[in-house]
């Protein structure tokens, strides 16, 4: 019950200091990840313009940084907000989209890492692979994974993430059927979303965003990833559940986790979150 309570307290606390989030993000899923930071209560901004992102950043509670559509610019920009960001310890989170598919995207990761502190890293379970040194297949933004879930696979993650967090010092959260979210000690996992989730775009970018917006209000990246990640699979599932009971598709999905995160409350959260502390 006491992991529910600081996800109540943090979503409590959010809408009510309303915290500007700082977004340099992909044009793919921008509205989405702008609507989904207001919908949970936060502010956003999507400004990635070299001249203004010091600026910008220097007014934010945190910084989301999401590689999906790269170019140089978006790259320079990245960098020297991260680097405001650090000055003033703003969290940031990195949404590492798509690495190992090039090496172009990969290297740029890397960087992003290097030179940067970030405070939590979200990827599906073959980007966190990849910046973790291993042999990941990347198609797109999906993962390619084989098999079932079963416990050892569970464990595999389990480990890669904790290492993964205690070498770059910062929360990894490995989304999936299983999502994983730890600080190189402690390790949570959440039971809750549904396959249908990946039928559209943006919920992996929209789930950074909202691991942005509770970092924003929060001195505890562990617990702030949690959030976002609870946050987005009790949605999911809320989602899937109402398309199917009036016989829609994932036009509707979308619609219908928009309304899921503006009507999450403490009841909802208590009632279907499924997390466990490995």
């Amino acid at each position: 019950m006491e992991r529910y309570l600081k996800v109540i307290d943090l979503l409590a606390k959010l809408r009510e200091e309303k915290p500007l989030v700082h977004h340099i993000t992909n044009y793919v899923t921008v509205n989405d990840c702008a609507n989904i930071t207001l919908a949970i209560g936060a502010s956003p901004v999507m400004a990635d313009d070299i001249n203004e992102v010091e600026e910008m950043v220097s007014m934010a509670s945190s910084l989301v940084l999401n590689i999906g559509t790269l170019n140089e610019r978006t790259i320079h920009s990245m960098l020297a907000a991260g680097k405001k960001a650090n000055d003033l310890n703003i969290p940031i989170v990195l949404d590492p989209v798509g690495v190992g598919a090039t090496s172009y995207r990969t290297g740029t990761a890397k960087r992003l890492i290097k030179e940067l502190n970030i405070s939590v890293i979200k990827g599906n379970i073959s980007e966190i692979s990849t910046l973790y040194g291993m042999d990941a297949r990347t198609k797109g933004v999906d993962a390619e994974e084989s098999g079932d879930v079963s416990e050892n696979d569970i464990q595999s993650k389990i480990e890669i993430a904790k290492k993964l967090a205690s070498n770059l010092n910062c929360v990894i959260a490995i989304t999936g059927a299983i999502d994983i979210i730890t600080d190189g000690i402690k390790v949570y996992t959440v039971e809750n979303g549904d396959v249908i989730m990946s039928r559209i775009t943006g919920t992996g970018c929209m789930c950074a965003s909202l691991i942005g917006s509770f970092c924003a209000v929060s001195s505890n990246a562990l617990e702030g990833a949690l959030a976002g990640v609870l946050s987005m699979g009790i949605v999911g599932e809320i989602a899937k559940e109402k398309i199917g009971i009036s016989h829609k598709g994932t036009g509707s999905l979308k619609v219908e986790i928009m309304d899921g995160i503006y009507n999450l409350n403490k009841d909802i959260i208590t009632k279907r979150g499924k997390v466990y502390e490995k």
